[in-house]
């Protein structure tokens, strides 16, 4: 998982309108400076919550553990773990000393420690009031062996494009909600002078690829296909990726409408990528998912007024939504952890976190009137929209050798693709080696 690019320094939909307060949390990483209320069920508890949260997504967190606090009569206290969590998770796993609670930036990861035997299960009343707010999909990916593990907290939000109103006014087009009238929009784009996107297709950054590819293929392919490539139940040489691929050639394949071209494309970084459409208006759009805002926030350019978001245009039936995001998981037995994954899972939660900014969540009991800002607001309404069709980043499910490695597996095969975009065949055996070789 790029962990930089889901949630790391982005702070979501809060930095989209800079609602969210940018103090940083304690320096010690204990507690939160907060008092528990007098009396509470788990008063006389003490209680570890670690995550990779620093600055304003601690403070806003700390503040949802506040709640927590007055509410049971409980001691939270936060560590970071900074941005490598199973670096400081493994050693004190196998020293015996795990938090009672962590926050961990993949399901991936969950997998990996729950096949280790390092998770404690959800009660059965944790596991009903996942179940009460939360769609079966996301039950199911925070589950392995047919046990319950972990709660998904916080999302970003994957399903959207980036562009500037300016360009588009210039040339006289919409924001477009299929794709084939945003290839139509490109063109017009470039007759008016403004090159349609930037993309960010270097060595280090081409994760950015299978978020485009993962858009294209659950809109085209459907949900049930979604997961089957996901899990390599089907190969990557099935006929549905090479219509996917075809999609995106549309656009990829044709270097006009790149800033640069396929040589400029295929050395982009993804912060590059962002300022050249809204530091130095080279293009008009750019790929980035909400977390965009923290590049864009570097420009003068202003988030809701010189830079606005559209839904990732649908390439078939299904509306996309791909998120990523972060699963609370409990490493230690006892009331208190079981209590606060309650608490994370429940509305009361969300609705603290969303009133605070720069969180999303797929929590389907926290309505979009509790979220602080605009943008915010139509992002949960487009996640909300699509129901059971919502989906996790598929590359970041699949094996690290595969989708989550800078130059190889799924990264290079489809950054190859960009620079050869008529070999729809030959990218879809060189991804089928490399995912065979992952999933092993």
């Amino acid at each position: 998982m790029r962990v930089s690019r889901v949630m790391g320094a982005a702070v979501a939909a809060g930095l989209l309108l800079s609602s969210a307060a940018a103090c940083g949390g304690d320096d010690d990483g204990g507690g939160d400076g907060a008092t528990p209320a007098g009396g509470g069920a788990l008063k006389g508890t003490t209680i570890e919550v670690a995550a990779k949260w620093t600055g304003a997504e601690e403070t806003n967190f700390r503040k949802v553990l506040q709640a927590f606090e007055k509410k049971t009569g409980a001691k939270v206290n936060y560590a970071s773990t900074g941005e490598n969590t199973d670096a400081y998770l493994g050693p004190r796993i196998e020293a015996g000393n795990p938090p009672d609670v962590a926050i961990l930036p993949q399901p991936g990861l969950m997998q990996q420690y729950a096949q280790k035997g390092s998770l404690k299960p959800l009660a059965d009343d944790v596991v009903t009031e996942v179940g009460n707010n939360f769609a079966p999909y996301w039950k199911e990916l925070g589950s392995s062996g047919g046990k319950t593990y972990g709660v998904m907290v916080k999302a970003a939000y994957k399903s959207i494009l980036w562009y500037r109103p300016d360009a588009f006014d210039e040339a006289g087009v919409q924001p477009p909600a299929a794709w084939a009238d945003l290839v139509k929009a490109s063109g017009t784009l470039q007759d008016a002078g403004s090159t349609p996107f930037t993309l960010a297709a270097g060595p280090q950054d081409s994760w950015t690829l299978t978020d485009w590819f993962e858009n294209v293929y659950l809109s085209q392919a459907g949900p049930e296909n979604y997961d089957k490539l996901a899990k390599h139940e089907i190969k990557w040489t099935d006929p549905t990726v090479g219509k996917a691929l075809e999609t995106l050639a549309q656009i990829w394949g044709k270097p006009d409408y790149l800033n640069g071209g396929v040589a400029a494309a295929t050395k982009t970084k993804f912060d590059e990528s962002v300022t050249q459409v809204f530091g130095q208006q080279k293009a008009a759009m750019v790929y980035g998912g909400d977390f965009a805002a923290a590049n864009i926030a570097t420009t003068k350019a202003k988030v809701g007024t010189d830079a606005k978001v559209f839904a990732f245009p649908k390439a078939g039936d299904t509306a996309p939504a791909i998120l990523g995001g972060d699963v609370a998981v409990a490493l230690k037995d006892g009331k208190g952890a079981q209590e606060l994954m309650k608490f994370l899972a429940s509305p009361e939660a969300g609705k603290v976190w969303a009133g605070l900014g720069g969180y999303l969540t797929p929590n389907k009991n926290v309505p979009p009137d509790a979220y602080s800002d605009p943008i915010a607001k139509q992002l949960i309404g487009q996640l909300q929209q699509s129901g059971d069709a919502a989906r996790y980043d598929m590359s970041d499910l699949a094996p690290a050798a595969f989708g989550a490695t800078p130059g190889k597996g799924e990264w290079e095969a489809l950054r190859q693709f960009v620079i050869k975009p008529t070999d729809v065949k030959g990218a879809q055996a060189k991804l089928e080696a490399e995912a065979a070789k992952a999933y092993k």
